[in-house]
């Protein structure tokens, strides 16, 4: 299935299948993308994983010309921005989940520097928020939603294997209400979704109303401004209550959505009655 035929507005057919299951999706977080650690297995995919980590604190940091003073201190912060993952908890709940029980903590502002730098490195990647012209620019949220470059990352940083994710390991992070692999599961699909994106001309966002009424996980952007709405969900099995964001979504934006999306684990590609198309992420490419 290409996005970028979605992104032309011609709303094509959807059909097709995949092998893939629940189990495979986890194994996939977990593997990562990099290329030269996808190809590792058992030990040495961690012990590179930490490694990519490690360095990016220890080399790439210093390399911009910064300080960091406690190493381990910005270690902490990271590990509990990637529990935050595809969630849009603020800075602010974040140090706290970094530094709970600790009597003499970091500052907001160094908080800021954590997260300034480790941005530049190309460590975390947020989806900034899209605002679509119009009225329903005054009802959002405008926070970003979290993300590492890779959602291998965040696994590592967590401590989460194939099998602990599918044993639903783990509370739901601050800011959002998914299990740790249905955050994680997202944050593939963003991964994919912006690659994809990218190679159309297109820039990927996130939209959701102040409130959290409603929301709607990937916004792919053209440059006329026209968009097509995707939704992630966990799930193999699409219902009326997981589209309900992009029929809201469609009622408000008319002609500027060009089409809507539900990426999830199930195994067929098809279109709902209502229009909405339904994608195992295994069969979206660019």
């Amino acid at each position: 299935m290409s996005l970028n035929s979605l992104l032309g507005g011609t709303r094509p057919a959807l059909e097709g299948s995949s092998d893939l299951r629940l189990a495979d999706y986890a194994e996939e977080i977990v593997q990562s993308g990099f290329p030269t650690i996808r190809r590792l297995t058992g030990r040495a995919l961690k012990v590179q994983l930490d490694s990519y980590i490690r360095n990016a604190v220890d080399r790439d940091i210093p390399e911009l010309g910064a300080d960091v003073r406690k190493p381990d201190a910005l270690l902490r912060w990271l590990r509990a921005y990637a529990a935050a993952t595809s969630g849009t908890a603020s800075y602010s709940q974040i140090l706290d989940a970094a530094t709970g029980g600790e009597a003499e903590k970091p500052s907001r502002s160094t908080a800021t520097i954590y997260r300034d730098l480790l941005t530049r490195i190309w460590l975390l990647d947020p989806v900034p928020f899209w605002a679509p012209h119009g009225s329903l620019m005054t009802r959002l949220g405008q926070a970003p939603k979290h993300h590492l470059a890779d959602p291998a990352l965040a696994a590592r940083l967590l401590g989460a294997t194939p099998g602990s994710l599918l044993d639903g390991a783990g509370a739901p992070a601050p800011g959002t209400s998914a299990t740790l692999l249905g955050s994680l599961f997202e944050s593939l699909a963003t991964l994919c979704v912006r690659v994809y994106a990218q190679a159309a001309d297109a820039t990927v966002g996130h939209f959701r109303t102040r409130n959290g009424d409603h929301e709607v996980d990937l916004i792919v952007i053209r440059d006329d401004r026209r968009v097509v709405a995707i939704e992630v969900k966990l799930a193999a099995a699409v219902t009326d209550s997981d589209v309900k964001h992009l029929a809201w979504l469609r009622e408000q934006l008319g002609d500027q959505l060009l089409d809507s999306l539900v990426l999830y684990t199930g195994q067929l590609a098809y279109r709902r009655p209502d229009g909405v198309g339904v994608v195992p992420l295994a069969l979206l490419g660019p």
